[in-house]
């Protein structure tokens, strides 16, 4: 059954972070969404409090951009891999999906996803793959409607011979989550427990983040059917956490620990370990506040810099990709309880290719690199925007 999630104020209020005038997964064997191909019990597991030196990553990294797999992609935002490494593109403003030959970057329109209704920072977001798709063939969307955002699944059929007309029609599992003209959030992904999470934004509405019951300003988990779990904070809620003003980057490390990449304000954007039922203070804290009852980000950002958006782990450091910030950052980490980055982070290709909108793990020391400087924001190039290929340390 779908869950069913009452619908909130769609307030519209700008602020200096609106996404890109703004401030605003895994390494090793991967499932479709890009996160580590691994079992465990619901929740966030256990794991060691340290890591062995030897598996520290260098304080310093390298990154350098091999290849161009494909270009001239129209406002790309939502990227996820199928079980045989070629690519799922979706458009946020054309609501389409498209299919990325890995070796050939050749592209292969699947279909148009009905419903989506394009508007300021909404339109078609996140994408992802079911964790069994080798049975249930199953693309999921995160998307905005003319009423809400919301998530729903497809049915691929790969066997199909007409392009444009290979995704069956939406299969709705989680609506009313709020929708605004900006901070929509909508990056989803399928954790090591092979449960569906999802990141929300506020929609412009401060009040939303800190309300627990309200879809906005939080991240969800939730079964592939859309349902609570067991390990979620409140039995009968799919919100994993709160106090969130734009979540759109969620990755998992090699211990299974949830990150997520948060556009601030006007002062910090921020990089935060994921913990069920943690309350990371927007609107009342925004970066390293101190404050009681809320907890810090791992690592902070001036807004100019950054404006994250997609993030994934490699070679034990978190690359997220930067909007405003034009730029990709690495940051080492040392652990599972990291609560400071193993060193400061570091960053690469500033200006060069423009925004950047999602990065993902391409296996080994590699990242899939999507740019974003058709979304209306950016000052596209010919052959924008691309997919590129870039090989990291």
């Amino acid at each position: 059954m779908a869950v069913l999630a009452a619908g909130a104020l769609m307030l519209t209020a700008g602020c200096s972070s609106q996404e890109g005038a703004e401030s605003t997964a895994g390494q090793g064997a991967r499932s479709p969404s890009g996160s580590p191909r691994t079992t465990g019990p619901a929740g966030s597991p256990s794991a060691p409090a340290s890591r062995p030196a030897a598996d520290l990553p260098p304080a310093k990294g390298t990154v350098k951009v091999v290849s161009t797999l494909t270009e001239g992609l129209n406002s790309p935002w939502g990227l996820a891999e199928l079980p045989d490494g070629d690519l799922l593109v979706g458009s946020r403003d054309k609501g389409t999906i498209t299919r990325i030959d890995a070796k050939s970057g050749k592209k292969t329109l699947l279909g148009t996803v009905p419903g989506v209704a394009p508007a300021g920072e909404g339109g078609l977001l996140g994408i992802a793959v079911s964790p069994t798709f080798g049975t249930d063939h199953l693309v999921y969307a995160y998307f905005t409607t003319a009423s809400d955002n919301r998530i729903a699944r497809m049915l691929y059929d790969e066997d199909g011979t007409t392009p444009g007309q290979l995704l069956g029609a939406p299969d709705t599992i989680l609506r009313g989550i709020p929708k605004g003209s900006i901070h929509n959030g909508g990056r989803i992904a399928f954790g090591p427990d092979h449960m569906l999470y999802a990141g929300t934004g506020e929609t412009g509405d401060d009040g939303l983040a800190q309300d627990k019951k309200s879809l906005a300003g939080k991240i969800l988990r939730m079964t592939p059917d859309g349902e609570p779990l067991h390990g979620n904070p409140q039995a009968d809620s799919v919100v994993y956490s709160y106090g969130h003003r734009n979540v759109q980057g969620l990755t998992w490390d090699g211990h299974k620990q949830l990150w997520a990449a948060e556009f601030g304000q006007d002062t910090w954007d921020e990089l935060n370990r994921i913990v069920p039922g943690g309350n990371y203070g927007w609107p009342e804290a925004e970066g390293k506040a101190g404050e009681a009852g809320f907890r810090d980000p791992v690592a902070q950002w001036k807004t100019s810099e950054a404006s994250p958006s997609g993030i994934a782990f490699v070679k034990g450091s978190i690359w997220m990709a930067g909007l405003r910030g034009e730029r990709l950052w690495r940051i080492p980490l040392s652990g599972t309880e990291d609560k400071e980055p193993l060193a400061a982070p570091q960053s690469f290709l500033e200006g060069k290719y423009g925004r950047l909108r999602t990065v993902l793990a391409a296996g080994g020391n590699r990242l899939w690199l999507v740019t974003n400087e058709t979304d209306g924001r950016g000052s596209p190039k010919p052959g924008d925007d691309r997919i590129l290929v870039a090989e990291v340390s």
